[in-house]
């Protein structure tokens, strides 16, 4: 097997095993409060986050070495803000709607990045954002009687993503992968853990289990994910985590008896398809400068 091909098997096992974790965050979700869940679960990563970066070169102290501290932390807890809103969203709207709203993140990033990274988006760039906000309004369907405002939260966790990657970015360029990695689980888990303990709410006994699962689908996942970037570039990773959306969507109908409407789908192709162009657009766009 080649290292493309492992890679490509990582991808794919750590959005299938995301598209689990999902599952799991729904049910809980719906009987906890989310950020009680997501405490715990962060807690957990963090774990994995410290082992992983005390076997790395350098150690922790190397780790934890950043240029940019302020801008660290901040992506830390932009990100921990945009799961716990995730929970909330899988537990209010539904797994189906949320996933296929959250396909549009890459079309909030190219328009965030104008003002924020000081990027140029051309026409076509602009041309797919379009496209793809108009297949998240058709996923939302303004045009029903009442407009549910809980799907304002999915695309608030759409946009927070977004922010995520671009912060990401902006860490890039004088920070390692690693370092970057620490603070997303060491500052996430430090700040959710000032307003967890006081949603604090006991589970039962298989409650545990599952919280138990959520935590090990988590870690897996994430070193999933990781080995996948160490053989496979990252334009190839981010095409295969639309994977994730239509296995959700059918977990999402199998498990909690979800109904997938013909708008939804139809919004959902546009937005995947616009998702897809872009991120073929950035691509070609990356490797012209270099």
């Amino acid at each position: 097997m080649t290292g493309k091909t492992r890679g490509l098997a990582f991808a794919l096992s750590a959005v299938t095993i995301f598209a689990g974790q999902d599952v799991i965050s729904k049910h809980l979700g719906i009987h906890y409060p989310p950020i009680f869940i997501v405490m715990l679960r962060y807690w957990a990563f963090a774990a994995f986050v410290l082992l992983l970066a005390a076997r790395s070169q350098g150690g922790l102290a190397g780790a934890a070495r950043t240029s940019r501290p302020v801008l660290q932390i901040a992506r830390g807890v932009i990100l921990v803000v945009q799961i716990v809103i995730a929970v909330h969203s899988f537990a209010l709207v539904g797994l189906s709607q949320t996933q296929s709203i959250f396909a549009a993140t890459p079309l909030f990033v190219a328009a965030l990045s104008v003002p924020l990274l000081g990027e140029r988006v051309g026409w076509r760039r602009w041309t797919a954002i379009a496209i793809g906000l108009f297949g998240v309004l058709m996923i939302i369907n303004p045009s029903t009687d009442r407009l549910d405002l809980a799907l304002l939260l999915p695309i608030a966790g759409s946009v927070i993503f977004a922010l995520y990657a671009i912060t990401t970015r902006l860490a890039s360029r004088s920070d390692s992968a690693m370092t970057s990695f620490f603070y997303t689980g060491v500052a996430g888990a430090a700040a959710i853990t000032f307003v967890g303990p006081f949603f604090w709410t006991p589970l039962a006994p298989m409650d545990w289990i599952w919280m138990a699962a959520l935590c090990c689908t988590g870690i897996s996942g994430h070193y999933l994910l990781i080995r996948a970037y160490d053989l496979v570039d990252a334009v190839t990773v981010q095409q295969i985590t639309y994977v994730q959306i239509v296995l959700v969507c059918i977990l999402g109908v199998l498990v909690y008896g979800e109904v997938v409407t013909l708008n939804m789908i139809t919004g959902a192709f546009l937005v995947i398809s616009a998702g897809l162009f872009t991120i073929w657009r950035e691509s070609r766009k990356a490797r012209a400068r270099s």
